[in-house]
């Protein structure tokens, strides 16, 4: 299986809700670092496995409507806490909208809040 991984990295600003998350529970900002990874098992005619022109062209979009802003103002936030788990989620789903690579089995978000914490969600394709 081959994997194509692409690094973006952007600030946003968040405060978390329904619980006593301490300073979190207030506007804050995080140095998000996304690392996506692209999965599958065959290359195209070119020998690629997806064309990274598209591939950052989709992450530079989708991480430039999220820089400095505020994500419990983003309507895909509505009614949910901005952790750092729901956050992967959104993107991972957002950029597997937009990439449309027939090879591709798997794309996967690892998003880092900060040096030492980080989540990832997948989809199957």
């Amino acid at each position: 299986m081959y994997t194509l991984a692409v690094r973006r990295d952007f600030i946003a600003r968040h405060f978390l809700i329904g619980g006593d998350w301490g300073p979190e529970n207030f506007p804050n900002s995080h140095h998000y670092v996304l690392e996506l990874q692209l999965q599958g098992n065959e290359l195209d005619q070119h020998g690629y496995l997806v064309d990274i022109v598209d591939v950052e062209k989709n992450l530079d979009e989708v991480t430039d409507y999220y820089k400095e802003q505020m994500l419990n103002e983003k309507p895909e936030f509505n009614g949910l806490n901005p952790s750092l788990e729901n956050f992967a989620r959104i993107l991972a789903t957002s950029l597997n909208q937009r990439i449309k690579a027939k090879n591709i089995t798997t794309l996967k978000v690892v998003l880092w809040e900060n040096d030492s914490a980080w989540a990832s969600y997948m989809v199957q394709r």
